[in-house]
């Protein structure tokens, strides 16, 4: 197989890796939102505001810039449909 064609399998480790360089050119503030749905799981916006500390305007930024990156995605949050849930892209 040549350097120039697609490999038809993709390791799990490469998957990462690609999320990890997606996040380098992230603002901070995504990058720390990043981690705290990595440690803490699917959350609503004002429940990553509250662990973060960061601003709910900020945080919203931060998860738009997530999602451009398809790094992360988001439900409806059942118990109040205002609301979404956000998770890591597995």
């Amino acid at each position: 197989m040549s350097a120039t064609e697609p490999d038809a399998e993709v390791d799990a480790d490469d998957v990462d890796a690609d999320a990890v360089g997606s996040l380098t050119e992230l603002p901070p503030s995504s990058k720390l939102v990043y981690k705290v749905l990595e440690y803490e799981g699917s959350m609503t916006q004002e429940e990553i505001a509250g662990e973060s500390r960061l601003c709910s305007r900020t945080v919203r930024y931060a998860l738009g810039k997530l999602e451009d990156e398809e790094l992360v995605t988001s439900r409806v949050y059942l118990e109040d449909a205002r609301q979404s849930k956000y998770r890591i892209v597995e």
